[in-house]
This record gives C-alpha cells, sequence and structure tokens, in this order.
C-alpha cells in the first residue's frame, strides 16, 4: 500500500517557511509515495504550486489532513487541525513540547504517533536530522544583518578622504549554533567580534572563528549540548565581568536558551544603561522570555538611547534557505521511519525513541507525561 505524506499550509501569523521544498517532494515521490500539498503552501518560501512535480495539489486542508498516512509541519498543530488527522497517522514538526502540553492528550485520543523534531537525540547518527541545528544557524545569521540594519554605523573599518571609520565592536552572547553563525557573519562584515559563553568547551569554537573569548572562568556545562543554570553566586560574577564587554560593544546579540526553561537574564538594565548611545541589541532569546530584561518580543523600544530588539521566529526571514534546510532534515528523519515502503516505529531506535511523544493511544514521553500528570493531579 502507498504511504500517503501531506503538507498543510502553516497558519501561524508570519510564518513563511514550509516543510517541504519541490526537490524533496521530488524526491520522495521517486519512492513511491504519494505527496500531497496544500495549494499555497510554499508560495512565502518561494514555490509556487507549478514548482511541485507528481504532487497532488488540493484547496482543502481537512480533505487533505483526513487522508495522511504522514503528516509533515513546521509549526505545533491548531486543535482545529489535530480534529482533522486521521486516526493512527504519523505526525512530524515542531510540536513545542515544553508548552500547551494539553495539545498531546489530543493526540494521544486520536492515536497519532507524534514526533517532535525538538526532541530528535543530537548524537553524531541524527546531525543530519537535527532541525534544531539548521534553523538555529540562520537565526545566528539573520541577527547580525538585523542588528546591521539598527546600528547607525558600517561594522568593517573605512578609510575614506573624509577619514578613517573604526570598525564596530560586537559582543556574541552564548556559543552554540547560533552564536558561532552570529560570530562568523559579524567577523565577514569586518566587525571586532567577542564571544562569550558559561560553557568552557566553547573558547576554541570561538577563537577558531577569529573572535575574542570572553571568559570568566565558571564552568557550566549541561546536557545535549546546552548549559546549566547558574547559581546565584556564579550568576554575580558573570553580571560583574560581561557588563564591560556589554558597554564596550557597539552590538549585543543574545543567543543564550535553555529548553523548558525561560531565557537565562543575562543582561540587566544597568548593563544595558552603561552602553553609549546608538548600540543595538538583538536579543534572539526573545520567545523564551529573553536574555535582556527590557526585551519585549517582536519589538524594537529604545531606552536610553540603546535600540533593544527581540524578534521572533527569525528562521522564517530566511525562507527560501530555511525550508531546504528543515525539507532535508525531515527526508533524512523519513528514511528512518520508512523501511521497505511501509512505516515503521522503531521503538528500539534511540532517534525515533527521543523524538516520539505519542504513540499507540499512550504518552510515552516520560517528562510530558510527568507534567501532565502532575496537572491533572
Amino acid at each position: 500500500m502507498t504511504i500517503k505524506i501531506c503538507v498543510p499550509k502553516e497558519v501561524r501569523e508570519g510564518e513563511q517557511r514550509v516543510a517541504l521544498v519541490p526537490d524533496i517532494a521530488k524526491r520522495l515521490a521517486q519512492q513511491d509515495i504519494q505527496i500531497s500539498l496544500e495549494s499555497g503552501s510554499g508560495e512565502l518560501a518561494g514555490y509556487t504550486d507549478s514548482y511541485y512535480e507528481n504532487v497532488e495539489i488540493t484547496s482543502s486542508s481537512a480533505e487533505l489532513l483526513a487522508m495522511a498516512d504522514i503528516c509533515l509541519m513546521v509549526n505545533p498543530p491548531t486543535d482545529e487541525q489535530i480534529d482533522q488527522l486521521r486516526v493512527g497517522s504519523v505526525l512530524i514538526g515542531y510540536l513545542n513540547p515544553h508548552s500547551d502540553l494539553e495539545r498531546f492528550n489530543k493526540l494521544k485520543a486520536k492515536n497519532i504517533s507524534a514526533f517532535s523534531v525538538e526532541l530528535i537525540p543530537r548524537i553524531s547518527r541524527a546531525q543530519a536530522m537535527d532541525a534544531l541545528s539548521s534553523q538555529a544557524s540562520i537565526a545566528g545569521y539573520k541577527a547580525v544583518l538585523l542588528a546591521s540594519n539598527l546600528l547607525g554605523k558600517f561594522f568593517p573599518m573605512l578609510t575614506t578622504a573624509a577619514g578613517t571609520i573604526r570598525p564596530s565592536k560586537v559582543l556574541i552572547i552564548g556559543a552554540g549554533v547560533a552564536g558561532l553563525q552570529a560570530i562568523a557573519t559579524a567577523r565577514r562584515l569586518g566587525a571586532i567580534v567577542e564571544g562569550y559563553d558559561v560553557r568552557a568547551a566553547a573558547k576554541e569554537q570561538v577563537e577558531s572563528l577569529g573572535a575574542k573569548f570572553v571568559d570568566i572562568e565558571i564552568k557550566a556545562e549541561g546536557s545535549g549540548g546546552y548549559a546549566r543554570e547558574l547559581t546565584d553566586e556564579e550568576r554575580q560574577q558573570q553580571q560583574a565581568i560581561l557588563a564591560k564587554h556589554v558597554a564596550d560593544a557597539d552590538v549585543v546579540v543574545s543567543t543564550a536558551a535553555i529548553p523548558g526553561r525561560p531565557s537565562p537574564r543575562i543582561i540587566s538594565t544597568e548593563m544595558v544603561e552603561g552602553m553609549r548611545g546608538g548600540s543595538v541589541i538583538v536579543d534572539l532569546a526573545a520567545e523564551g522570555g529573553g536574555n535582556c530584561e527590557l526585551t519585549q518580543a517582536d519589538e524594537t523600544i529604545l531606552h536610553k538611547g540603546v535600540k533593544i530588539y527581540g524578534p521572533l521566529n527569525v528562521p522564517s526571514m530566511v525562507s527560501i534557505h530555511a525550508s531546504e534546510l528543515y525539507a532535508k532534515n525531515l527526508y533524512n528523519f523519513l528514511e528512518l521511519l520508512i523501511q521497505d515502503g511501509a512505516i515503521n516505529i522503531d521503538l528500539e531506535d534511540e532517534i525515533l525513541q527521543g523524538s516520539l511523544i505519542t504513540h499507540g493511544g499512550e504518552i510515552l514521553h516520560a517528562g510530558i507525561k510527568e507534567q501532565l500528570e502532575g496537572v491533572s493531579s
């Protein structure tokens, strides 16, 4: 029996990405997989319906979801979309597993096998499926360009007939995937760049990109490549040292996040007030509350001459390549899920098991199950 993969149009306001690009749709169709796409799904990423060959285009989202064996999405499904999903089907996408947990009770009730790409283990074998990393890299790149648009200065040094323009100084807070890409982008634009991370292991990576590492002599390695939360004493030490570097920067790009928890507050109001007028902060952690105390999600504010921008859904701003990379991540995941022309959910596989939240009418993910039971008790 032919597997049917369906892609509905994204309904989140401002979302420009699509879960399946024409090239990946073509590769799947060559494997005798039936592809159905809601009309207009790829338009904001530059892919009109005519770009999709050997793909059934439908105008009805409800009909699309009702016939899907596998549904591919970027954002979590709405309650209405969950109601429309075929009982027993497979859902793959960003499911935001740390909030709105009632969604998973609804998926469980419909016997949906729901895979959350955020939970794909960060192991070597899963690198080609790591959507968090592919999208974070885009966010880091774009954040620096957003900062350059807000900054009233050149990034590079320029020698002109009127005199020499000194290069801008950029501080990147957080040296994960987004932070490292931000460092590389700021360097390419000619800025003097510093990078900071509480993980000591990040020092070598920051310096390999030609930036100076801000060392506060705290080691805060956590699990999964993320940093652990700092103690109160460590946070005070962090603030004291970072304040000097923030004050000296023309641009600060902050990227620090801890999955399932509010973004750590790293940049205080006092630190902002120590910056020069005209300086810029771009806070990529705005969706989690922000690394800066003054950040307002999806707003640009001016505080004593300093511009603070908290953009949301930054990868969507680079919709063509963000969609391309995300679709490739999903394709590699599907190669693991589909074996010999059939869907095979191998619960012994570390990648499938780690990213599977609901399956067989049960919530399998221990953390989410525990939280839901806590809410209901």
